[in-house]
């Protein structure tokens, strides 16, 4: 993508020097265009469209007045208008305030070969950095059946001033999952613009305190919540999550609590120009495995109307293939779909500071153009040495809804992070109880180095995460035994059956206090053992506080009180906050939690493995205490020596700590079998280096100095 800065930096005076209108078409004045600047952007005096199209045999801009769907001129683009497959025209007097825009292409039609072109139909710009009628969440649109979506022209002049990215190290991160609308949609969030980009704005000072340092954000490419929106027992069910991108580049205005017309896009750059200037980078959650468009039955108003076979993955026949699970598979391999991704990334990054991408189903992005994986992938690794993108996260959703699988085999040129789904899998049953999960639990505390050799993939590999949007909260994880999702509509056969929940003894809500202290119990379990294994910790906006979705683990069409946080529970289970918060401070002080430093006066090793005796790493299929020790010395001198030890057995037992030299001892700093004061203040020397563990509980030591 060449920058529009380029454009903007042109004066009035040279446009009306250099750059002369030409001809005359329909009655509007224009000329051959900029070939290299994709989309359209505002001239001083005009507009500069540009489109690109491999199969097209001609191309038309038309424009529309504001608000109306049919078009008040269609101007086609004269035959030496195109260079090679590109159309571009600047088109003089239009004012982007008063206009919208679409394209119509003519084509061949052979479906067989994946050519559809319909001359009838609108076509979004695929480069729009604004797309119509998308203002008002969960409003039904007004639109006409060939033009479903039309693109807008936006200033970009927001100014960054000296705003400064937190460029944090992502081992060093402590990423925060959030659906913008659901974050503070709910009357409890006390938000004054809920729901919103400048809703989440007035949470930064919760974030702070809490100990967040990135946000991720589910999708806020723009979607259309309404597409496929049905009524289940009264309810209106909509696109919630937002996991149908309709355009790349622009971004979801119904998350803006003011209209932004021609100035899309400014509310979301305020929001993380705030963010940044409290230390908080800003992940987007990037859907680039498919699009809204759906398959053969689905709607027409973008790439099917470009160049349906080189956009989309497509069978010998012509049909889609459907590795996301959504209808068709983005062919994000063929270079100029390659192209669009990278200028797309770089757009976000440049123009909206953005610190982060995490790719869903990125699996997709290493096939080919016939589907099948490869080892070196051109896109993923254009991705990983771009120097736009050099300092930015690029984390993989490591799997796709067609079967592969790549956790821990996901082409990273040592640059990509991933969801490690397998930290996931291990520690959610490790930490209820199941049998034979031990030694792997040992390795993904450590930062699952029989996934990712630190010679290989550094220390940057594992974003580890037991909770995210998809499947159970935490809360619910020691709830529910089985998945509650009736109010989908689908008869509970949507979402994952495979959970490794446990509802500590009743399914649901429940009034026994003493079930109620042990889900308290593993949720500090959890977030204990989440924030002291080596790796970047990620978790579910709301878990913090025992947010619940009522046992629905795939709440990806409820716009209510379902996936809405419940803020009143911020209070209500101010034990839990605290104890995050405490955590999350706890792993930012013990810089030997999250990398290798220099070995510490002890001659310890950096990470080691133990059992109930220490140095013991050898579990058997019934073992339920796993022990974990961090060592190392800073450059101060100072040494930092802790160790974790986690006891999912439903009965106390008896762990031996390593032993230390006799200047040293050790004190216990968290227990959570002692319900409210898990966190211990006062210091407790255990003289004989053993601890009695509580049943399923967790304990986290560490070295003093004597005096």
């Amino acid at each position: 993508m060449k920058n529009t800065l380029l454009l903007e930096s042109i004066t009035g005076e040279e446009i009306s020097a250099n750059l002369k209108p030409l001809d005359n078409i329909r009655g509007y004045e224009v000329r051959p265009g900029f070939y290299e600047v994709n989309g359209a952007s505002a001239l001083p005096g005009g507009v500069n469209f540009t489109l690109a199209s491999h199969n097209a045999t001609s191309c038309e801009l038309v424009l529309f007045h504001r608000k109306s769907f049919r078009p008040f001129v269609s101007i086609p683009f004269p035959e030496h208008y195109r260079i090679g497959n590109v159309f571009s025209m600047i088109v003089f007097g239009l004012k982007i305030d008063e206009f919208e825009y679409a394209y119509c292409l003519d084509g061949p039609y052979d479906p067989e070969k994946g050519l559809i072109f319909d001359k009838s139909k609108y076509i979004l710009d695929p480069y729009a950095k604004a797309v119509t009628g998308q203002s008002e969440w969960g409003v039904h649109r007004i639109y006409e059946p060939d033009c479903l979506y039309k693109s807008r022209v936006v200033r970009n002049n927001f100014d960054w001033g000296n705003c400064k990215q937190p460029l944090i190290p992502i081992k060093d991160n402590i990423i925060y999952e959030l659906h913008v609308r659901g974050f503070t949609k709910d009357a409890s969030s006390g938000a004054s613009h809920p729901g919103t980009f400048a809703g989440l704005m007035e949470k930064i000072p919760y974030l702070k305190e809490l100990g967040i340092n990135a946000v991720e954000l589910m999708p806020i490419f723009e979607f259309d919540e309404m597409a496929g929106c049905r009524e289940v027992d009264g309810r209106m069910l909509l696109d919630y999550w937002g996991y149908n991108p309709v355009c790349f580049f622009a971004p979801n205005t119904g998350y803006t609590a003011q209209l932004e017309y021609n100035q899309e896009g400014l509310e979301l750059k305020t929001l993380i120009r705030a963010l940044n200037e409290n230390g908080i980078e800003v992940i987007l959650d990037v859907v680039f495995n498919h699009t809204a468009e759906g398959n053969e039955q689905g709607p027409f108003f973008s790439f099917k109307g470009l160049d349906n076979n080189i956009y989309y993955m497509l069978t010998p026949d012509g049909y889609y293939y459907n590795f996301s699970g959504c209808g068709n598979t983005l062919n994000c391999n063929h270079p100029i779909v390659r192209q669009l991704i990278l200028d797309c990334l770089r757009y976000w990054v440049i123009n909206y500071r953005v610190d982060g991408f995490r790719f869903d189903l990125a699996s997709i992005l290493g096939r080919n153009e016939d589907a099948a994986p490869m080892s070196n992938p051109p896109l993923l690794e254009s991705l990983a040495y771009d120097p736009i993108l050099g300092s930015v996260d690029l984390i993989a959703e490591a799997w796709d809804a067609g079967g592969l699988y790549q956790v821990g085999s996901f082409p990273s040129w040592n640059r990509w992070s991933e969801w490690n789904g397998k930290y996931r899998d291990d520690m959610r049953s490790f930490l209820k109880g199941d049998d034979g999960y031990a030694a792997a639990a040992a390795q993904r505390i450590i930062g699952s180095p029989d996934l990712y050799p630190p010679e290989k993939r550094g220390s940057n590999a594992s974003v580890n995460f037991l909770t995210c949007h998809d499947g159970f909260t935490l809360y619910d994880l020691y709830s529910y035994n089985s998945k509650h999702n009736e109010a989908n509509g689908w008869n509970n056969t949507d979402g994952a059956d495979d959970n490794r929940s446990w509802n500590c003894g009743q399914e649901g809500p429940s009034d026994s206090e003493e079930i109620r202290q042990l889900r308290f119990r593993m949720i500090k379990n959890a977030c204990a053992v989440l924030m002291c294994s080596r790796g970047t910790p990620m978790f579910l906006a709301g878990d913090e506080f025992g947010n619940t979705q009522f046992g629905n683990n795939n709440s990806y069409c409820q716009d209510n009180e379902i996936s809405w946080l419940d803020w009143t529970l911020a209070e209500e289970n101010k034990e839990i906050h605290d104890f995050f918060r405490y955590m999350i401070s706890f792993r930012r002080e013990h810089g030997v939690i999250r990398d290798n430093t220099a070995p510490c006066s002890l001659g310890f090793p950096s990470m080691s493995i133990h059992s109930l005796k220490p140095w013991d790493d050898n579990f058997d299929w019934n073992s339920k205490m796993v022990g974990v020790m961090f060592a190392g010395i800073y450059p101060s001198g100072r040494d930092d020596i802790l160790y974790i030890g986690i006891n999912t057995f439903w009965n106390p037992l008896t762990v031996e700590l390593p032993e230390l030299s006799p200047d040293k001892y050790w004190i216990p700093a968290v227990d959570t079998s002692r319900g409210t004061a898990a966190v211990i203040t006062r210091e407790e020397i255990l003289d004989e280096n053993v601890y009695i563990m509580g049943p399923r509980s967790v304990l986290v030591c560490l070295v003093k100095d004597r005096a």
